[in-house]
């Protein structure tokens, strides 16, 4: 899942962002309504937090840059505590919820979650092999019995939408930053894919959903295109 953060105070983008890649999920930031715009016209998020009150624009101008990309972003506005007019006015613009600054992070990955559920609802979940990944609750079955992942394991599972294409090490190494905000060795990416592997694989020592393309990366195997063995 794509978050897309709009927030022109770095502090707060610093912990935002080592808070939602500790999650699971992917992010980008704007520190304005033109670079919010241009990201938006870009790429893919599934939810974006918008700060409100931007130094350069206005984070209305923002949810409704959001709203009109195909397929539309769910929003969520972070507001002064005591703004409810900006609450209102967010809510009836289309924003899917808010939170007042200063919020504790439980209570945003909270509602993160559940504008997710609510607005990824009918979002198709990803497959590899008899492993199926939620993305809107982030939850990770086999056979039907959940998996226990860590973090890091589950943001792993951006395999589930290679579809068999190459994902190589830069790739990956860049989207599981560890909890230091470093990014992982190759020698630590090596226990990640494995844990991951233990978890998912009917025999990890011959792997049939995550294959290592040697010196390159790793693709999704033909088991994990083509559905359970």
């Amino acid at each position: 899942m794509r978050i897309l953060i709009v927030e022109d105070d770095a502090a707060i983008v610093a912990s935002l962002t080592d808070l939602l890649r500790r999650e699971g999920y992917e992010t980008e930031h704007a520190d304005g309504q033109d670079a919010a715009e241009g990201l938006l016209a870009a790429s893919r998020f599934d939810l974006a937090l918008v700060d409100v009150a931007l130094a350069q624009g206005n984070g209305f101008a923002v949810c409704a840059a959001a709203k009109a990309a195909d397929p539309a972003p769910a929003v969520i506005f972070l507001t002064a505590s005591d703004d409810e007019y900006s609450t209102v006015a967010g809510l009836d613009m289309g924003a899917d919820d808010y939170i007042a600054k200063p919020f504790r992070a439980r209570e945003l990955l909270s509602r993160i979650k559940s504008v997710l559920r609510r607005t990824s609802g009918a979002s198709a979940a990803l497959r590899l092999g008899d492993v199926e990944v939620d993305p809107a609750a982030a939850v990770v079955r086999k056979a039907g019995r959940e998996v226990q992942l860590t973090a890091l394991e589950y943001r792993l599972l951006l395999f589930a939408q290679s579809q068999g294409r190459l994902v190589t090490r830069e790739h990956v190494r860049n989207a599981i930053w560890d909890s230091a905000g470093e990014y992982v060795s190759d020698n630590t990416l090596n226990v990640y894919v494995k844990r991951l592997r233990d978890k998912i694989e009917d025999d990890p020592a011959d792997p049939q959903l995550v294959l290592t393309v040697r010196g390159l990366g790793y693709k999704a195997g033909p088991a994990a295109e083509g559905g359970a063995r």
